[in-house]
């Protein structure tokens, strides 16, 4: 592969006749990054349509609708997906001897009438499967009935299934035994698949089991329906109460149980499913306050991203629990009251969480910018803004600990990314965020060319030196190389120099 090339091909400043000449000599990869460029005329177009790849990204994006004759199966795929093909091509392509392509069709929407039918009546059951997931509700109703567990299945994920039907998927009442599934179509039952199944040829889950109900399949069709949000209701709170302790995880992560049954589940004996219980919207305050002394693998850290976690739990949770740097959603919803009450406080840990939110009043931000904590401030120091004379401030005051934080500030000026970039030691997460940085000038970016990772996106830098950047092309990464030929301050003489 042509790195370089590749590279060149998506570099916004590449002349017109230097494009063509690529299209022209282009091969099946470079052909699908070209297709890529918005700036392709329609001859362009359709010279890259030569390459099923290329083609098959442009008819999905649209730009690629006219033939003179039926396209290849793959882009005329692509052109049925984005909802740009014609009836006659979907006819043709469900009569395809390949199965993975009859499978593809299935996924298309709108597929004429006659053409779901052939479909739901195609001998290979992937295929059957896949028009089951995406089916309309009628279609998805009549295939509920479908002999084979694996259809089934797929009904079951599909929100368009009506929901009596979903909650008859979910118990098997009112339905015809399904005759087969995955297992029994390839064992001879009973049989249990060996989680240490050492087949190279074998696609059957660990732990895959038929005795003839099929029972591996049923239970994966109920996980389905569980967490299917058109399954109703009253059917899943019957099924939680005919099957107590079954799928409890998916029973927590659903919205629309009553109390009674989350306050159960917040007693599962699995962490797991608790962590899932700490996450969902429809639990009241006094659970969310009974979960946040539940010291299970993960629920407290789950608990804390929690919408409407009242403020006094998070603040119990800000000093327990690992919660890291990152904007929390009540933390980005609170009132502008909220957001001083939990600048004020004590802890840093909240203080930080806060500092996370870059919309916060010009006071609440200086004020958190002089905190006297460095992970406050490492939170903060990105925040619009803030002077150059703070943001100077913060790093004379504690160096490395805060200068990638800097550097990440959309208001950083080219003098102070300069001198970040000259900190000794350096600071290698500061030279990679000053890479990136819009403002950062050559002399800041040499110095980031010593990092490897960094090196990557500066030779990308359209403020990096030409003359650099043509030496770049040679380097021994070829991230950097694609990278340099990417960058539209590349010399058009180099670019030609690398077209064949």
């Amino acid at each position: 592969m042509r790195h370089d090339l590749h590279g060149l091909a998506a570099n916004p400043a590449l002349p017109a006749d230097l494009l063509d000449r690529l299209i022209a000599t282009a091969d099946s990869d470079l052909a699908e990054v070209l297709a890529r460029r918005s700036d392709l005329t329609g001859t362009q177009v359709a010279a890259l349509a030569r390459f099923e790849r290329a083609a098959a990204r442009l008819g999905r994006e649209g730009r690629l609708t006219e033939f003179d004759q039926p396209p290849r199966p793959r882009v005329a795929l692509a052109l049925l997906e984005a909802g740009f093909g014609r009836p006659e091509w979907a006819r043709v392509l469900a009569a395809d001897p390949s199965a993975r392509t009859r499978e593809q069709l299935a996924a298309c929407p709108a597929l004429p009438p006659d053409v779901t039918h052939t479909l739901a009546s195609d001998p290979d059951v992937t295929v059957v499967a896949e028009l089951a997931q995406w089916a309309t509700s009628d279609v998805a109703a009549q295939l509920a009935t479908h002999p084979h567990a694996e259809v089934r299945r797929a009904v079951a994920t599909n929100e368009a299934t009506p929901g009596p039907v979903l909650a008859a998927l979910l118990t098997g009442d009112r339905l015809p035994p399904a005759r087969s599934c995955v297992v029994c179509d390839q064992e001879a039952i009973p049989f249990v698949h060996d989680p240490n199944c050492q087949r190279p040829d074998c696609a059957l889950m660990p732990g895959a089991a038929c005795d003839g109900s099929h029972e591996s399949t049923v239970y994966t069709i109920q996980q389905m329906a569980l967490r299917n949000p058109a399954t109703p209701a009253d059917a899943v709170v019957a099924f939680a109460d005919r099957c107590p302790g079954l799928h409890n995880g998916e029973l927590a992560a659903r919205t629309d149980l009553p109390r009674r049954l989350y306050a159960e589940l917040a007693g599962d004996p699995v962490p797991l499913v608790r962590a899932q219980l700490a996450d969902s919207p429809a639990i009241d305050e006094n659970l969310i306050r009974a979960l946040a002394f539940d010291r299970g693998h993960d629920v407290q850290r789950r608990l804390a991203h929690h919408p409407h976690l009242p403020l006094d739990i998070l603040a119990d949770l800000a000093a327990g629990t690992r919660i890291g740097p990152t904007l929390l959603p009540r933390i980005a919803s609170a009132t502008t009251a909220e957001a001083e009450e939990l600048a004020a406080s004590a802890n840093p840990n909240l203080r930080m969480l806060v500092a996370q939110r870059r919309d916060l009043p010009a006071g609440l931000r200086d004020a958190l910018a002089r905190d006297a904590d460095a992970k406050v401030l490492a939170s903060i120091a990105p925040h619009p803004g803030l002077s150059e004379t703070r943001l100077r401030e913060l790093v004379a005051a504690h160096g490395a600990r805060v200068s990638a934080a800097v550097a990440a500030n959309p208001d950083a000026t080219a003098s102070l990314l300069e001198e970040l970039a000259r900190q000794r030691p350096p600071v290698l997460k500061a030279l990679r965020e000053i890479a990136r940085h819009p403002h950062a000038t050559a002399a800041a970016l040499h110095t980031c060319l010593t990092d490897s990772r960094a090196r990557r996106s500066a030779a990308g830098h359209p403020a990096l030196p030409p003359a650099t950047i043509v030496e770049l092309l040679d380097d021994q990464d070829w991230q950097v190389v694609q990278a340099a030929a990417a960058n539209p301050a590349l010399p058009h003489a180099a670019m030609y120099g690398l077209v064949p």
